[in-house]
């Protein structure tokens, strides 16, 4: 069920969901390393006829600067920290 925009929902709900992604996109792949990757990947891009496509490209440096900005935000705790917080949000 998908809620509307400005619907009322418990506050835990919602940081019972973003614990759980954040849980899960964390241990799937060491996420520290992903900024590196995903620069990688778009330099090799840039090289190519696509690579010249404005919105394109700014979809890229976006989604680097989101990366970076996980990365710097969890980066400094502990996998064990990261996920003894994520498990207590999500049983709060």
């Amino acid at each position: 069920m998908q809620k509307r925009e400005n619907e009322k929902t418990k506050e835990t709900a919602v940081m019972t969901a973003m614990a759980k992604f954040l849980s899960d996109l964390w241990f799937v792949d060491d996420f520290r390393d992903h900024p590196e990757y995903l620069s990688e990947i778009f330099e090799t891009i840039l090289l190519t006829e696509m690579g010249d496509d404005q919105d394109l490209r700014i979809r890229m440096i976006n989604s680097i600067r989101t990366s970076k900005m996980l990365a710097e935000t969890l980066g400094s705790f502990s996998d064990t920290e990261i996920n003894n917080a994520c498990r207590k949000m999500m049983n709060a």
